[in-house]
């Protein structure tokens, strides 16, 4: 297998994830998907990583899935064939379902739709050029976005929009998602991934595990009470306020320097 399709660097604890088929505006077939996971796997796992950026080669975040392979095979969904889609016995076999503790950032350029919509609704943090175009089109080709495309939009827009875009198929210009608040904020091409890095070199200079705590904190607030949320964000700021970056942050405020992190 050729890891050609995803590209990945490292520099300064962010890594940057890039699909790599920009001929085929970067669709995602199955050699892709693995090649994504693989990477994904990876940023959980190295202690070095801190941040992600996921982003498209050539103009393209990505168009979806690619279409032509699964017609090749009959048209349905390798995962529609497994039991485990019915039981989710396996939430790291997709990276839909895979929880990934650290910090996400989508740098979306050009066509950012279906599957591709859904890769970068996963992430934490969505900056996009003006170029940039989004939609849920499955519903047009006789089927309905299965990689948490509608959960993830109903959740994090006004109801009314998610479901004109889940249920219409339509597209939305940057602007539009802008207003709406799937992005956060939108920069020329030029500079759409120097800004996606500035986040996350921002991100990356604070405490590893503090990061990691407030993005659980963020999340889990979104399905528990708020009373509930108050006490898993007090037993994690406990547990992050023994840790030796607890100790660097106000030691160096007081010696008036930048504070070394370790992610201990």
């Amino acid at each position: 297998m050729s890891s050609d399709t995803v590209l990945f660097e490292l520099k300064d604890h962010v890594a940057v994830i890039t699909l790599n088929r920009p001929a085929q505006r970067n669709a995602m077939n199955q050699e892709l998907r693995r090649t994504l996971m693989g990477h994904l796997q990876r940023v959980r796992e190295d202690d070095d990583i801190r941040v992600a950026i996921i982003t498209g080669a050539e103009g393209t975040f990505s168009a979806g899935a690619d279409l032509k392979e699964r017609a090749s095979g009959g048209g349905g969904r390798d995962q529609d064939n497994s039991p485990a889609t019915l039981i989710e016995a396996d939430n790291a076999a997709q990276w839909s379902t895979m929880k990934i503790e650290k910090p996400l950032i989508a740098a979306v350029d050009g066509y950012c739709l279906a599957g591709g919509m859904e890769l970068a609704l996963i992430c934490d943090i969505r900056v996009c050029s003006p170029e940039a175009q989004f939609g849920l089109p499955e519903i047009t080709r006789g089927f309905f976005p299965g990689g948490g495309g509608p959960q993830r939009l109903a959740r994090s827009i006004p109801q009314s929009i998610a479901m004109e875009i889940i249920l219409t198929g339509d597209r939305i210009d940057a602007e539009t998602a802008l207003r709406v608040g799937i992005v956060s904020r939108i920069a020329p091409a030029g500079e759409l991934l120097p800004t996606a890095m500035k986040i996350a070199t921002r991100i990356a200079g604070h405490a590893p595990l503090a990061v990691r705590a407030a993005k659980e904190v963020a999340q889990t607030a979104q399905d528990e009470t708020f009373e509930q949320s108050m006490r898993l964000g007090g037993a994690l700021r406990w547990a992050v306020g023994q840790t030796d970056d607890a100790k660097e942050g106000p030691r160096a405020f007081v010696e008036k320097r930048e504070p070394r992190y370790q992610g201990r």
